[in-house]
């Protein structure tokens, strides 16, 4: 995702449950100002839950979570990430992995080194393409 970081809009917030809510608001409004139908807005709102939860289980310590929203022609594109000392993938044969990839058009996961040298980071990345616009 490096040719679009400097676009979108970027979350980051303690890798704690509490903070869902706010990921999964920023996530519909995102997809509302994109004209998304309702199924859509609803589907990636939920996709942004499951991997946000996700995350948040495999955090380290008093990590934080952050979260990169951009749109790209009809898309969502999301790239979430979070501090871990497992080396460890999200586990693709959960009911939340399969949940998650019935929402989204694409998911993808995988784990690099921590650029301290200390422990892992977790990524997850998800694009969400509009079924539709919303009439109005």
């Amino acid at each position: 995702m490096s040719q679009l970081e400097d676009e979108g809009v970027e979350l980051r917030m303690s890798a704690d449950p509490t903070q869902l809510s706010i990921a999964r608001a920023v996530a519909a409004d995102i997809a509302m100002r994109q004209d998304f139908d309702l199924d859509s807005i609803e589907d990636l709102k939920l996709a942004v839950d499951e991997t946000c939860s996700t995350l948040i289980t495999m955090a380290a310590h008093k990590a934080v979570l952050s979260c990169r929203f951009v749109v790209n022609d009809d898309a969502v594109h999301v790239h979430a990430q979070v501090s871990s000392g497992s080396s460890a993938p999200p586990d693709r044969e959960s009911f939340g992995w399969r949940v998650l990839t019935a929402l989204v058009d694409s998911v993808t996961t995988w784990v690099d080194p921590a650029s301290t040298g200390d422990g892992h980071v977790v990524h997850i990345d998800l694009v969400k393409r509009s079924a539709g616009a919303v009439n109005g």
